[in-house]
C-alpha cells in the first residue's frame, strides 16, 4: 500500500500553527507573571497617600512599571510631584529606544501605531526581538501587552482597595512590596559586567546622597551611573593598545 504523505501546504499550516501556540503560550506565560504584580503597585501607591483614582489612572495611562514604582517612592518618601515626575520620566526614555525597534520589526499600519505604543515596554519587547519572524513577532507583542495590560490594571485595582482596607501599610510590612518587587523584575537584566557595574554605582550614588539631597533627588543623580560607567569602559578599552604595544 503505498505511503500517503500531506500536501506541502498542510505541512506548512501544520508548522505554522504551532508555532503561533508556541509563541501565544510563552507570551501568555511572560504577560502573567509580570501583570500579576501590579497588586504590589496598587498597594505601595495607595500607601504614599494617591488615591484609588489616581492609583489606577496611573496604571491606565502610564503603563510602565518601572516609573510608576518610581513615581510613588518618591512621593512615599515625601518628595517633591515635581521631582518624582522627573525621576519617572527619566526611567520611561529607555521605551522610547524600544519603539524605535520595534517600528521596523513590526511595521504596524500608521492607524494601529499609537495604541501599539502604549504596549512599548520591557516585556513586550523581549518577547517581539526574540522571534524569529515578523508574524511571530506581532503575535507576541500583540499577546504579551494585551494580557499584561488587562492583568496589570486589574490587579493595581485590587492592591489599592486592599490597601485602603487594611489602612497603614507600613504596620503591615507592604511598603517594602514595590521595591522589592522592582528589584526582582531588575535583577534578571543584570547580565553583562558593565551592566551590572552601572546598578551597583547607581545604588550607592543613591544611598550616599539620600541623607543630603531632597527626596527624589537622589533618584535623579543615580542616573549618572551609566554615563561614568561608560566613560570608565571607553577609557580603559582605548588604553589597552597603547599598553600592548609596549
Amino acid at each position: 500500500m503505498a505511503e500517503q504523505t500531506a500536501p506541502p501546504d498542510a505541512l506548512r499550516d501544520a508548522t505554522a500553527s504551532r508555532s503561533d501556540a508556541a509563541v501565544v503560550r510563552d507570551a501568555l506565560g511572560v504577560g502573567v507573571a509580570v501583570g500579576l504584580s501590579g497588586f504590589a503597585f496598587g498597594v505601595t501607591s495607595a500607601g504614599s497617600g494617591l488615591s484609588l483614582l489616581q492609583t489606577c489612572a496611573l496604571s491606565l495611562l502610564v503603563f510602565t512599571g518601572a516609573s510608576q514604582f518610581a513615581l510613588v517612592g518618591a512621593l512615599a518618601a515625601g518628595g517633591n510631584p515635581f521631582t518624582a515626575a522627573a525621576g519617572a520620566f527619566f526611567v520611561g526614555t529607555r521605551n522610547a529606544f524600544y519603539g524605535l525597534r520595534l517600528s521596523q520589526l513590526l511595521a504596524l499600519r500608521r492607524l494601529a501605531r499609537p495604541f501599539a505604543a502604549q504596549w512599548v515596554i520591557d516585556e513586550t519587547t523581549a518577547v517581539a526581538l526574540a522571534q524569529p519572524d515578523r508574524r511571530s513577532a506581532r503575535i507576541g507583542f500583540t499577546v504579551t501587552g494585551l494580557t499584561l495590560y488587562v492583568l496589570w490594571n486589574l490587579t493595581t485595582l485590587l492592591g489599592a482597595l486592599g490597601a485602603e482596607a487594611i489602612g497603614d501599610t507600613a504596620a503591615w510590612g507592604l511598603d517594602a512590596a514595590g521595591p522589592a518587587v522592582f528589584l526582582a523584575l531588575l535583577a534578571p537584566m543584570l547580565r553583562s559586567a558593565t551592566e551590572r557595574a552601572t546598578a551597583a554605582l547607581a545604588v550607592l550614588l543613591g544611598l550616599g546622597l539620600l541623607p543630603v539631597l531632597p527626596a527624589g533627588v537622589p533618584v535623579l543623580a543615580a542616573a549618572l551611573a551609566a554615563p561614568a560607567v561608560l566613560w570608565f569602559r571607553g577609557r580603559r578599552t582605548a588604553g589597552r593598545p597603547r599598553e600592548e604595544g609596549r
